[in-house]
């Protein structure tokens, strides 16, 4: 029995190589979307004048398209891939394993689903399956979940509208305007509670955004690339946007646009 124990060590050890090049390659992959996230932003900034309208939702629509590639990727190479380790790793433990390989055996399935589970979570972040199969209301309710599960930051989220659904420009534009107002919020505000509220007003549909963080000064940041990206985002769907924050007052973001 020593000599096959021994054959699976080197079986293990190119296991784990493998596991942590796909993990290195992965990294890559994620850090050179990012940069080209980022240029594609940085072009936004000189796409603001209402004359380029057409140009900006090019570059939008680019983005998405960039996003849905992106997932479908890591769900059908990477992701399969690393299913296959771990299934193979399995077998190993069920045929070969001892008390000898057993450690090695525990932290390579252990790298790999957290490998899996990362996965997983990047591909919910950029094209979550709850806003494709139920839409926008549950998805960003369901965001706020998320938010609060895995911050100190506690999300109350309210809505006086029956789930629906909306033209897919607006379910995705209004979605990714929820993950940026998140993310600047668990980044900057040191906010303790969020209200997220979505409320029918006669033909228009409200978005209001409230922090209890630091607040900042509007007058300082309101040249600043966040702002505009969102102010291009809502004037992409036709909506109207205003955000007032003071120093130690917190942010109100409010967001109206009409639905028929």
């Amino acid at each position: 029995m020593q000599a096959p124990e021994n054959n699976l060590i080197p079986v293990l050890i190119i296991g784990t190589l493998v596991v942590v090049v796909l993990i290195t390659c992965l990294f890559f992959f994620v850090i050179i979307y990012q940069r080209k996230m980022i240029r594609n932003q940085v072009e936004l900034r000189t796409l603001h004048d209402a004359r380029q309208s057409d140009l900006m939702a090019a570059v939008f629509e680019t983005q998405e398209s960039e996003r849905k590639r992106l997932a479908e990727d890591l769900h059908d190479s990477v992701g399969q891939v690393l299913s296959a380790i771990k299934l193979n790793l399995h077998r190993l433990d069920k045929n070969f394993g001892g008390d000898t390989n057993q450690p090695l055996l525990a932290d390579t399935r252990k790298l790999t689903d957290e490998c899996i589970q990362e996965i997983r979570n990047i591909i919910h972040n950029v094209l979550p399956p709850v806003l494709t199969d139920y839409g926008l209301l549950v998805a960003i309710e369901a965001l706020g979940n998320k938010v609060e599960q895995s911050t100190h930051i506690k999300v109350k989220f309210s809505k006086n509208m029956a789930d629906r659904r909306f033209a897919p420009d607006i379910e995705v534009t209004l979605y990714r305007i929820a993950q940026e107002l998140f993310g600047n919020a668990i980044k900057h505000s040191d906010a303790t509670v969020i209200h997220f509220a979505i409320k029918k007003e006669d033909d228009f549909m409200v978005l209001e955004f409230k922090d209890n963080g630091v607040g900042f000064n509007l007058g300082d940041v309101k040249q600043g690339f966040g702002i505009k990206n969102l102010e291009s985002r809502v004037q992409l769907i036709n909506g109207q946007i205003s955000i007032y924050s003071k120093p130690s007052n917190g942010t109100l973001t409010t967001i109206k646009l009409k639905i028929v």
